[in-house]
């Protein structure tokens, strides 16, 4: 966990005694929604179970298409899971051992997820070149079926997600996941169509290769933000230096911010901790109440610790 500095800091008062609050927003689980929960359970479980009709119509069929495919499925599987788990632990509360709860449970095992899926792609393109030097016969009427009922089953879970909270960051991500399954349905769908029509091999190798590009891509995305994540990184738009300008400028009390940390527990939940200097004549309590009120606002953090520090006009930090 990011661990903001706990300076003694302070400029001295009037009566001569050091003044130094502390403010902190201490942490509470925002419920899961339940129909949010639900949504993400089914649009999982259809994902996993098609995800093994694909594998066996691919091997059926020979189609290293469906296979690929079949690979994005279990990208979007796994990452509907960790969707679905996510809103599970944050029911749990947080402990004694664990005083952040359990979201970082699920970014560690996105991480893990993300490594995983260029293992997956870097088999499919592998194949694939492997089959440009000894094609294989695809039955076409299988793959069309298999295929077609993967378009279905994407629909349906896009139709799912679609009615749930999309407000919500872990839905809006599982939408365009799904939708990628919906790019991967649509070009096994085409690739069947010209093996029945033509009898042109080689596309179905081709297929395969741009799903698994679409892999690389999710697989880059999730290894990128769940190490940024892991790695204490700050989260968008809680760039420091902005922070900094954006409280001195709404605050005329505030002579000067420092070492602010800004990090995430998850994508949902950043954290900030920062000192802040004031004036003699400001008062210490509002001004930390009104910080983390503007933090909240203007930035989205709920989890904050102010430090707030009176210093005469005249010295310097």
């Amino acid at each position: 966990m990011g661990i903001g500095h706990n300076h003694n800091h302070g400029g001295i008062g009037t009566s001569g005694a050091k003044h130094d609050s502390r403010h902190h927003n201490h942490f509470h689980s925002h419920s899961a929604d339940p129909k949010n929960e639900k949504r993400m359970a089914i649009a999982a479980l259809l994902t996993g179970i098609f995800m093994v009709v694909e594998v066996i119509g691919g091997y059926i069929s020979g189609s290293l298409a469906l296979i690929a495919d079949a690979g994005h499925m279990m990208t979007d599987c796994a990452a509907l899971s960790l969707a679905w788990l996510g809103f599970r632990m944050a029911r749990r509360p947080a402990d004694w051992k664990r005083t952040f709860g359990f979201d970082r449970f699920a970014i560690l095992a996105a991480f893990i997820n993300g490594l995983t899926l260029f293992v997956v792609a870097g088999w499919i393109i592998i194949e694939a070149i492997k089959r440009f030097g000894d094609p294989i016969e695809v039955m076409g009427l299988p793959m069309l079926l298999v295929a077609s009922f993967g378009m279905v089953v994407n629909l349906l879970v896009f139709a799912i997600l679609m009615s749930a909270d999309r407000d919500n960051l872990n839905i809006r991500g599982a939408v365009i996941h799904v939708m990628g399954d919906l790019l991967g349905s649509a070009a096994a769908i085409f690739a069947a169509i010209v093996i029945l029509l033509t009898g042109w091999m080689p596309v179905d190798m081709i297929v395969s290769i741009l799903v698994a590009l679409l892999i690389l891509r999710s697989a880059w995305y999730v290894v990128k933000q769940s190490g940024h994540i892991l790695l204490e990184g700050a989260p968008e738009g809680l760039d420091r230096r902005a922070i900094s300008a954006d409280l001195r400028k709404h605050f005329p009390q505030i002579l000067d911010v420092d070492h602010i940390h800004a990090w995430s527990i998850s994508q949902e939940r950043p954290m900030v901790t920062l000192e802040a200097y004031i004036t003699n004549e400001a008062d210490i309590e509002t001004t930390a109440k009104a910080i983390k009120a503007h933090l909240h606002e203007h930035f989205g953090v709920e989890h904050a610790t102010i430090e707030v520090h009176k210093k005469h006009t005249g010295e310097t930090s």
